[in-house]
């Protein structure tokens, strides 16, 4: 199936509800499963197994695709598509074979550019497989894997200028997040348990003027509608002392407070109705990589690496 496109035009701002944010979050694609006759997913975007749940080893051929990537995001250029395996009851597969094979097809199902490859990446709630290729013209095209459903996982390249979140080229608008030293009325500052995480000593804007690139996430490791936020967070935690003489660390949360019913200014400042999403900038401010809804440290490790 291929999710409704959302309005592009009408950022998250002010009083958005916890509801209408993940609303907005399944819209766009997150976690919807294709090649199913059953529902794979809540009605909140999430998997119906919960996170601990293990898949019984599933045949090449039985699974469905479930998509781990937002729709109305993707403009023409390298695009990146994660999914997961799911059985035809929703649950996300843990122990699925190490690569996987694909080919990216147009809308009338006719097959172009190189097929492609992609390995298998391990990460809370779920594995998933990060497949990259590019794709130079605005359309709805469909990501048919090796062994699974016929017409496979549909997604969608906007028009270019269209998509109001920032992508690779585009400058990363600075913005006063909240710090340990001025909370600007968001409290938490941070939701992850024990501690607060580390990326908070320095605003956005400061970031942003500093001579260096920038790591910059928007994302709620204790309400996230993904359930990725926290595994995203940690990963990040786990690099810093690494690339810490390149990069500056931000992050900032998605709701003012621990009743998760307003959305926090940062979402709105960078235009977004998924989370979480990881923009990363080089000393200018300009987005050279934008990493959306689930990845590693494998993954951001190799993203790291290959910026120069």
């Amino acid at each position: 199936m291929f999710p409704s496109p959302a309005s592009h035009s009408s950022p998250l701002r002010g009083r958005l509800s916890r509801r209408d944010f993940i609303v907005g979050a399944a819209a766009t694609g997150i976690l919807a499963a294709c090649g199913s006759s059953e529902s794979d997913t809540t009605t909140d975007g999430s998997p119906n197994a919960s996170a601990g749940d293990s898949a019984a080893p599933i045949t090449m051929g039985s699974f469905t695709l479930v998509q781990r990537f937002p729709q109305n995001v993707q403009e023409p250029g390298p695009v990146r598509l994660p999914i997961s395996l799911g059985t035809d009851t929703g649950a996300l597969v843990q122990d699925g074979p190490a690569t996987l094979s694909a080919v990216v097809t147009d809308a009338d199902g006719a097959p172009f550019g190189e097929r492609l490859v992609a390995k298998r990446r391990d990460v809370e709630p779920g594995p998933y497989y990060d497949f990259r290729t590019e794709i130079a013209t605005p359309g709805i095209y469909y990501l048919v894997v090796d062994g699974g459903p016929e017409q496979g996982a549909a997604f969608q390249v906007m028009e270019a200028g269209t998509v109001p979140v920032p992508g690779p080229g585009g400058a990363l608008p600075p913005f006063d997040t909240p710090t340990f030293d001025d909370a600007r009325d968001v409290d938490p500052i941070c939701t992850r348990s024990p501690e607060p995480c580390p990326f908070h000593d320095l605003t956005l804007t400061e970031a942003l003027a500093s001579d260096r690139g920038v790591v910059y996430l928007v994302g709620t490791p204790a309400f996230c509608s993904t359930g990725t936020c926290a595994p995203a967070l940690e990963s990040i935690i786990d690099l810093q002392s690494r690339y810490a003489d390149r990069y500056e660390f931000v992050h900032a949360e998605v709701y003012t407070d621990d009743t998760a019913t307003t959305i926090a200014p940062a979402v709105g400042a960078v235009e977004l109705t998924y989370e979480p999403a990881l923009f990363i900038t080089d000393a200018s401010g300009t987005v050279v990589e934008r990493l959306d809804a689930v990845w590693n440290e494998a993954e951001l490790t190799d993203v790291l690496d290959s910026i120069s």
